[in-house]
């Protein structure tokens, strides 16, 4: 029976030694060592305590099939960023960096044709814009029927999910990338946007003086049979915010520029570059 703060620890780390999963007896034990390593140094109040659970109640209640708050939570605390660094180290300075994922991927986005546009609403708002490149390996060799699932916000800063519970497929789709590893795509110049700021996340960052936004992108995850995939973004030269990123996504290499052309389109060309797996 413990008797003192490194007892109490010492009890509860002890409690999981028989967990037979070797890998879930080290998370656990160690999420208690550090958890309890937390509290000491801080001295936490009951009133502290109590505020963290309700918190995390509300977070909890904030999720839905269209928003994930737990995973906000994650990327305004910049873990989601340390996980990706921890598992997705590109290992290659010549590939692509990765970054986060954010909460409002959708899987099975529409299969599209080689320049089609991924806008399906009539175009009314934001500058049109192309973006094309090529999906290579390290050494600059195109791969062939690469996979390039793209989505980004509309002009107004919400992703479509954001706006209906309907998945519209709006500034979303599927591409594959031709015999030379190309690829093209009509959309419109992504905008600084803010994370949904309306539950505890929002609540969090206001209380700590810090803002919810985020620099302009576009999403993208890139795979290939024999490679490492990448999800990644790709971001606005001229953006508010690249130093200053809420989630903390921004990575230099990804930083890309919009270059007007004559007809009035802007272009942006980025070529993917993969690694073997």
């Amino acid at each position: 029976m413990a008797t003192s703060e490194s007892e109490l620890t010492a009890e509860v780390i002890a409690s999981f030694g028989n967990t037979t999963d070797p890998r879930l007896k080290e998370i656990m034990q160690s999420l208690v060592k550090h958890l309890h390593a937390f509290a000491r140094e801080i001295r936490i109040t009951d009133e502290e305590w109590l505020f963290a659970m309700d918190f995390l109640t509300r977070t909890g209640q904030m999720c839905s099939d269209v928003r994930q708050e737990f995973i906000l939570l994650s990327d305004t605390l910049g873990l989601s960023s340390l996980v990706d660094l921890i598992n997705h180290s590109k290992g290659d300075d010549r590939a692509t960096e990765p970054t986060i994922l954010g909460p409002f991927h959708v899987a099975n986005s529409r299969l599209l044709n080689y320049g089609d546009s991924i806008v399906t609403r009539s175009l009314t708002e934001g500058e049109p814009a192309i973006v094309r490149g090529r999906v290579v390996d390290v050494d600059g060799n195109p791969i062939s029927g690469a996979m390039i699932d793209v989505w980004q916000t509309d002009a107004n800063g919400l992703y479509d999910i954001q706006e209906s519970n309907d998945v519209s497929g709006n500034l979303r789709g599927l591409f594959k990338a031709d015999a030379d590893g190309k690829y093209e795509f009509r959309t419109i110049r992504p905008v600084p946007y803010p994370i949904p700021a309306d539950g505890p996340v929002g609540k969090m960052l206001r209380s700590v003086s810090r803002h919810e936004w985020r620099a302009a992108h576009i999403h993208a995850i890139v795979e290939a049979q024999g490679y490492r995939q990448v999800t990644t973004h790709i971001f606005d030269k001229e953006s508010k915010y690249l130093d200053s990123d809420t989630v903390f996504g921004v990575k230099e290499s990804l930083i890309k520029e919009f270059v007007k052309q004559p007809d009035g389109n802007l272009l942006l060309e980025y070529d993917f570059v993969l690694v073997k797996g």
